[in-house]
């Protein structure tokens, strides 16, 4: 299992703990680039996610993509395995 994946597992245990709807943005070629990986809805509000792992950073892409949602008036995180707390802390506070 990739470091990445381990990431994205850890937020899936938190999100369905949470009782949140959540589907991964589809990357096959077929959806907008720089979309984050997971796309979450609790409660009536918007959260999208992009996990990293390590020091990777995101993209230009993703960072378009994330400043789109928080314009949206959408939430919009990127969650390494030493920032996995804020998850958890969205959902506390949501």
């Amino acid at each position: 299992m990739t470091p990445e994946k381990k990431v994205k597992n850890s937020c899936i245990k938190i999100i369905t703990d949470n009782n949140a709807y959540y589907f991964f943005a589809p990357a096959n070629g077929y959806g907008r680039s720089g979309i984050p990986d997971i796309v979450i809805c609790h409660k009536g509000k918007f959260l999208a996610v992009e996990c990293k792992a390590g020091y990777n950073k995101t993209t230009p892409l993703q960072e378009r993509e994330i400043m789109a949602i928080h314009k949206a008036g959408g939430a919009a995180m990127v969650v390494r395995e030493d920032t996995i707390d804020m998850l958890s802390a969205w959902f506390e506070r949501n």
